[in-house]
C-alpha cells in the first residue's frame, strides 16, 4: 500500500468542506494534508467582527499548519517547501500563484474549478451555467499554469443541473462530487499514471467575478433566461425588482410556456405556486420572494403579507452579460 500524499490544501471558501472531511477520514489512506493556506481572518456580519473563514474554522485544531498570509511571496513558498509537499491542491481560493509556489510540491500543483473546462474560465463557473440554462455542469481537475483556468485537464465528475437548482444546490452537488473525482485521480498521479489532456481552447467560454449591479433583469427576456439569473445569483448578489418603490428580492423562479399575456414585466395573477409575470416570450413564474426585512418566503405566503396586484407593472434594467466567448477585461 503506498504512502499517503503529502498534500497542500489552498482554499478559502465552504465548497471546499466535504472534500476536506473526507480527506480527514476516509481519504486518509490517499493523502494527508500537511499544510492549509487560506485567506487572513476579516470582518463579516452584521457587526463586522473579524472571523476566520470556513476552511481556517474547520482546520482549528485539526493538526495540519495553516498559513494565512496577506501575499503568497517566497517567504510562503519557502515555508511550504520544508514541508516536502507532493502535491498542492487549489479549491476556490481566489488568488494568482506565482511560479515559485506553484513549482514546490514534486507532484505540481492542482485546481479543481468548479465547471466543464474549457467552459466558463474564471471567477462565477456556478453562476455562468445556471444562468445559462445549462442542465449539466461538473468540477474538473486541471494543472495550473498562468493562464486563467487554460491548464491540462487530468479529470473531470459531472453533475446534473435541474430547472430549480439554485446556485447554492449546485454548489452542494459540485461539492459532493469532487470527492469521487480526488479519490480517482490522486492516487494515478502518485503512480504516475494519471494523463493530463490539453484544453481546447477555441472551445473556451468565460465568466467574471459578480457584482451587486448584476441582479436585474430585462423582463423583455424569454421567461426562461429571466429565471435561470434569478437561480443562478441567488443568494448573491440576488435579483432585485421594484415593486411600487419596494425593492423584492427573487430568491426562486421558473418558466411557464405561454403567449403574450401582457407588457413585459406585468404581473398577470398567481397559480399557487408563484406570481406569474408576463415576459418576452413564456411566462415567468417567482417562487420565492422576500421583502426588506424580512426572510426569503414561498410566493403564497409573502403575497398574503405583500399582495402584487395583477397589472402591476416591474421596471425593467439592462442585465450585464455574465458569459461570454471572450475574456472580459478587468
Amino acid at each position: 500500500m503506498p504512502e499517503p500524499l503529502r498534500l497542500v490544501f489552498m482554499g478559502s471558501d465552504a465548497i471546499a468542506l466535504p472534500l476536506l472531511d473526507w480527506l480527514a477520514g476516509e481519504g486518509g489512506g490517499v493523502a494527508r494534508i500537511v499544510a492549509m493556506v487560506t485567506g487572513p481572518d476579516r470582518p463579516s456580519g452584521r457587526g463586522q467582527a473579524v472571523r476566520p473563514n470556513s476552511v481556517k474554522a474547520w482546520a482549528a485544531g485539526r493538526g495540519p499548519a495553516i498559513l494565512q498570509p496577506e501575499r503568497l511571496d517566497a517567504g510562503v513558498a519557502a515555508e511550504l517547501a520544508a514541508l516536502r509537499p507532493d502535491v498542492s491542491l487549489v479549491v476556490a481560493f481566489g488568488h494568482i500563484l506565482r511560479d515559485e509556489l506553484i513549482s514546490v510540491p514534486r507532484l505540481g500543483t492542482l485546481n479543481l474549478h468548479a465547471s466543464m473546462l474549457p467552459r466558463y474560465r474564471g471567477a462565477s463557473p456556478i453562476q455562468a451555467a445556471v444562468s445559462s440554462g445549462d442542465r449539466e455542469t461538473g468540477v474538473t481537475l486541471m494543472r495550473i499554469v498562468r493562464e486563467l483556468d487554460a491548464g491540462p485537464v487530468g479529470g473531470a465528475e459531472r453533475v446534473a443541473v435541474s430547472p430549480l437548482d439554485t446556485a447554492v444546490d449546485v454548489e452542494a452537488k459540485l461539492a459532493a462530487a469532487a470527492i469521487p473525482l480526488v479519490a480517482r485521480t490522486l492516487p494515478l498521479l502518485g503512480s504516475g499514471e494519471l494523463s493530463f489532456r490539453a484544453q481546447d481552447g477555441a472551445r473556451a467560454s468565460y465568466c467574471r467575478r459578480l457584482e451587486k449591479a448584476d441582479g436585474v433583469l430585462d423582463f423583455s427576456a424569454p421567461a426562461a433566461a429571466l429565471s435561470a439569473r434569478i437561480n443562478a445569483l441567488h443568494p448573491w448578489p440576488s435579483v432585485a425588482v421594484d415593486v411600487a418603490g419596494t425593492p423584492v428580492k427573487l430568491g426562486l423562479a421558473d418558466a411557464l410556456p405561454g403567449g403574450a399575456a401582457g407588457v413585459p414585466g406585468t404581473a398577470i395573477g398567481s397559480d399557487g405556486h408563484g406570481l406569474l409575470v408576463a415576459s418576452g416570450s413564456g411566462i415567468l413564474r417567482l417562487r420565492r420572494l422576500q421583502r426588506p426585512g424580512g426572510r426569503m418566503l414561498d410566493a403564497p405566503e409573502f403575497l398574503r403579507g405583500f399582495p402584487i396586484s395583477s397589472g402591476t407593472v416591474l421596471p425593467s434594467q439592462p442585465m450585464p452579460a455574465l458569459v461570454s466567448e471572450s475574456p472580459f477585461r478587468r
